[in-house]
């Protein structure tokens, strides 16, 4: 099973919230997922990332690859 570190959107119409999660290369974009990484809110000014580094890193030591987008959050956060 490949691992991917990736993006989920959440939230309403026009106001996207976005959770970093631990999922399954072959499931949907807000579909079944692994594990909760953080949170990525870009409505707030400045946006707010909240990511659990121990976690991040034990998947990433486990093989999880991480999407460009998820990379482009984990590199500010």
């Amino acid at each position: 099973m490949a691992v991917r570190i990736r993006l989920t959107r959440k939230g309403t119409k026009k106001k996207p919230f976005y959770r970093l999660v631990a999922a399954d290369a072959e499931s949907p974009r807000d579909g079944k997922f692994l594990e909760i990484l953080g949170t990525y809110d870009p409505m707030k000014n400045p946006a707010e990332i909240k990511i659990h580094k121990d976690r991040v890193d034990h998947w990433i030591a486990k093989g999880a690859v991480a999407t460009e987008s998820a990379k482009a959050i984990l590199d500010k956060g």
